[in-house]
């Protein structure tokens, strides 16, 4: 499993945060290991140096073996706060759509 990261220009720590998202990533989702190519993880700071309410934003996008990319946003007050929000939204839906496909 590949685990691509992205961060704008307003993420602090960019080496720091990516080591240790992708320990958790590998950790969270290692059951879909063999049935996903690949994940992208943007995280983002919406306002810039404004403070605001949930402003941090992080997307995940999975890209599971024939199927189309998955994809889900989170948004919080700080980057790991919106991490780990989508991480257990984008294993929900990986385990929906695997779900769904051994119905079919």
């Amino acid at each position: 499993m590949k685990i691509q990261f992205n961060t704008d220009k307003n993420i602090e720590g960019h080496e720091r945060l990516e080591t240790y998202f992708t320990t958790e990533l590998e950790k969270s989702l290692a059951r879909f290991d063999d049935k996903v190519t690949r994940f992208e993880v943007h995280l983002g700071d919406e306002n810039n140096a404004k403070s605001g309410v949930d402003d941090k934003r992080c997307v995940i996008e999975a890209r599971p073996a024939k199927l189309q990319p998955i994809a889900v946003t989170a948004h919080a007050d700080s980057i790991e706060k919106a991490f780990f929000l989508a991480s257990d939204k984008i294993k929900k839906a990986l385990t929906t759509a695997f779900e769904k496909q051994k119905v079919h």
